[in-house]
């Protein structure tokens, strides 16, 4: 395993700001002259989608030796996206004009800000394509737009619990986030001390948490169970995992992130969806899962069906949108048969 940070230098936005010695961190695993599957981790992931045995990564029961996403065959490269808090340049950054963090002043970017930043970077690793791009909810989307942005760079495409386009419920799910660390008055315009002094950061992660999963597993998990101090048990759930991130997680980056996946909509100045979906050259293998509020499965479906080479799957799961994150026993072999199929057809081409 490798970790780092690479340049990727002078970066233009959509907005026409510029980013001065932007630069991406990143995990690699598997041999250097493997095929490369690139992975695009989700609102709050990392680099770290394998990670190491001592502190397992978000996909760790994933990617591995021998697993669906065999590191003996692949070499997997997970970038911390542009924006977010992990070592990549965001609202934490130091902005060399200031010489001071960017804060909230850190510009606003789009996925596809974030898909060319992902290219730069691969480049300076002297990448030039890449076999496979996956990725689940904002990773989908960056998997969505490396289709449109750059149709020629990859074989193949697996966006998992995401559609062409952000829904407005989605949307107003990302506002009641985007209002509660806002208007709490220990954020301070963005100069805050630290996240976790910011109630309303914890507020937003319950909001989000109560998409992410099913009715049918909080009713199996929680069953209106009490604790002794009086609160459901569930009550206690959010509290924990809202405080949770609240300590790992810079507020400024999440409020960043909300406002990039809002932008998400591969039909923008591409002449809507469908003309969007015709650019895409790779095979796209897209993986729904039941109960998914955020990103329903019919919209999943139609998208599948206007792809040219689209092909649709759906993993019952009470899981939810989390359904990308676990029981990969249900849905791991999809990527195995891809991953393989594809690699296949490669090297009958290269014979």
């Amino acid at each position: 395993m490798t970790t780092g940070s690479v340049t990727i230098g002078r970066f233009q936005l959509e907005s026409e700001e510029w980013l001065e010695a932007a630069e991406l961190s990143y995990e690699s695993v598997g041999p250097e002259d493997a095929p490369v599957v690139l992975v695009c981790h989700a609102l709050t992931g990392n680099q770290f989608a394998a990670g190491t045995d001592e502190s397992t990564g978000w996909w760790s029961g994933l990617i591995g030796p021998g697993k669906s996403v065999d590191t003996n065959v692949f070499r997997v490269i997970t970038f911390n996206v542009l924006g977010g808090c992990s070592g990549s340049t965001g609202p934490l950054s130091i902005n060399p004009n200031t010489g001071e963090p960017y804060r909230s002043t850190f510009p606003v970017i789009t996925i596809r800000d974030m898909v060319h930043a992902e290219k730069r970077a691969l480049l300076a690793l002297g990448i030039q394509n890449v076999h496979a791009v996956i990725g689940g909810s904002l990773g989908g989307m960056r998997v969505l737009e490396w289709g449109c942005l750059y149709p020629h760079d990859m074989k193949l495409l697996i966006p998992l619990a995401v559609t062409p386009y952000l829904s407005d419920t989605g949307i107003a799910f990302n506002y009641i986030g985007i209002h509660a660390i806002e208007t709490d008055a220990k954020f301070k315009n963005g100069n805050y001390g630290n996240s976790s002094d910011i109630k309303g950061f914890e507020t937003a992660r319950m909001a989000g948490l109560v998409t992410y999963r099913s009715e049918a597993l909080h009713r199996q998990r929680f069953a209106r169970k009490t604790q002794h101090d009086g609160l459901f048990e569930i009550e206690s759930y959010m509290k924990y995992q809202g405080a949770k991130l609240a300590e790992r997680f810079d507020a400024n980056s999440y409020l960043t992130l909300l406002r990039a996946m809002n932008t998400h909509d591969i039909g923008r100045d591409r002449g809507g969806i469908e003309s969007a979906a015709k650019q895409i050259v790779a095979k796209v293998i897209s993986i729904a899962f039941t109960h998914d509020l955020l990103y329903p499965i019919d919209h999943m479906h139609a998208f599948a069906h206007i792809i040219p080479n689209g092909h649709f799957y759906c993993v019952n799961t009470d899981f939810g949108h989390d359904g990308f994150l676990t029981e990969f026993e249900k849905w791991g072999t999809i990527l195995t048969t891809h991953l393989a199929a594809t690699a296949s057809h490669r090297l009958k081409q290269q014979s």
